[in-house]
């Protein structure tokens, strides 16, 4: 019953934005590459951010 009522930690909550940038990014490919390509590029920079704080826990 806990796991419903806790708080997303910072790595989740990236994560999520980067699966739901990347599907935004599929479907805009289909009508206007130019702008599906601006939306990749911001998931792709959240991805790095990932990576980032994948690694800084790693060491932990």
């Amino acid at each position: 019953m806990s796991l419903w009522n806790r708080k997303k930690t910072r790595l989740e909550k990236l994560q999520t934005k980067y699966c739901d940038l990347m599907r935004k990014s599929f479907e805009t490919a289909l009508r206007d590459r130019e702008k599906s390509k601006l939306v990749k590029e911001r998931a792709l920079e959240i991805y790095e951010e990932i990576e980032y704080l994948s690694l800084k826990g790693a060491d932990k």
